[in-house]
């Protein structure tokens, strides 16, 4: 079988040689490509298809913001895991909009790690309860929506991070119906994706890490 492809981007060298080392040591993954910044990033995009990116925050030249920002614009389906030093929530808030899949600490646990990143190319999502915990205290809500038991119930599954073809296999139901579940709490709650739609609901008490 094939190993996922992964690209790195980071622009400290010593960091990436570490965390391929990390990577293909595990013997579940390739390392395809490094990048020191979003431009060789987005350069590499023309001739790889990853399975998942691992990209830094800050970076001279294009910094990961900007570089995801172009990245997923140019590949919708592009997964993307942020993985950064960095807790400084508006950093979140933009790169959530953009639509990356995830967030993870560079001084996070290996097992928290790879745990994001088989979540992540399996199709769900993965972000640091230190990220989300920082990002909801930002600001407060106070937004009454009502679910249904079976909204409610997706909701929960997708804020840990299961893709809608797991959520189907749990809750015995099709994955057409997860989907417009999805997109009925997407329209309730305003939520762009699904990451603020766990924020909004973490927010809203609707589920608790």
């Amino acid at each position: 079988m094939k190993k996922p492809g992964i690209i790195i981007v980071d622009d400290h060298k010593l960091f990436r040689n570490g965390l391929k080392h990390i990577l293909e040591a595990s013997g579940q993954y390739q390392v395809m490509a490094e990048a020191s910044n979003g431009s060789e990033f987005l350069g590499l995009l023309e001739s790889h298809q990853p399975d998942l990116v691992i990209l830094d925050i800050r970076m001279p030249v294009m910094d990961g913001i900007e570089a995801a920002k172009m990245a997923i614009a140019a590949y919708p389906t592009l997964s993307i895991l942020i993985l950064s030093m960095y807790g400084e929530a508006e950093y979140y808030t933009a790169l959530l909009d953009i639509g990356v899949k995830g967030f993870v600490m560079k001084d996070a646990e290996n097992e928290e790690f790879f745990d994001a990143i088989q979540k992540i190319i399996r199709g769900g999502t993965y972000f640091s309860q230190e990220l989300l915990l920082n990002i909801i205290r930002r600001e407060s809500r106070d937004d009454q929506i009502k679910l249904s038991h079976r909204e409610k119930e997706v909701l929960e599954l997708v804020s840990q991070g299961y893709s809608n073809q797991e959520i189907s296999g749990i809750l015995h139901i099709s994955q057409r119906t997860v989907e417009r579940h999805r997109t009925i709490l997407l329209e309730k709650t305003g939520a762009k994706n699904s990451i603020s739609l766990i924020i909004f609901a973490l927010k809203n008490k609707l589920i608790s890490l």
